[in-house]
């Protein structure tokens, strides 16, 4: 039996976006966007594949878009901005 769930990962985010849009009474929130989520985050396919399988080659340390990445080196006041040119790269 192979570890994991056996669905390819176009099914598994459908499964996840499913699943986030349920509306119950014992639950605080749901996805209340249809949007696809890659779309929502802003990701390309291509992009989150990278992302998902080379996370800890291509960044090191903090990871977003270049506004959320300097706003958080920003925060604790740190100069440089190490792999940014691979999160602009990713993250758009």
């Amino acid at each position: 039996m192979p570890k994991g769930i056996p669905l390819e990962l176009s099914s598994y985010l459908e499964l996840i976006e499913l699943t986030g849009s349920c509306i119950r009474s014992d639950k605080i929130g749901y996805i209340k966007n249809k949007q696809p989520i890659l779309d929502r985050l802003n990701l390309t396919f291509k992009n989150w594949i990278t992302l998902t399988t080379q996370f800890s080659t291509v960044i090191h340390g903090a990871a977003g878009s270049l506004a959320a990445k300097q706003k958080y080196c920003d925060s604790l006041s740190i100069q440089r901005r190490s792999n940014i040119s691979n999160c602009v790269a990713l993250f758009g």
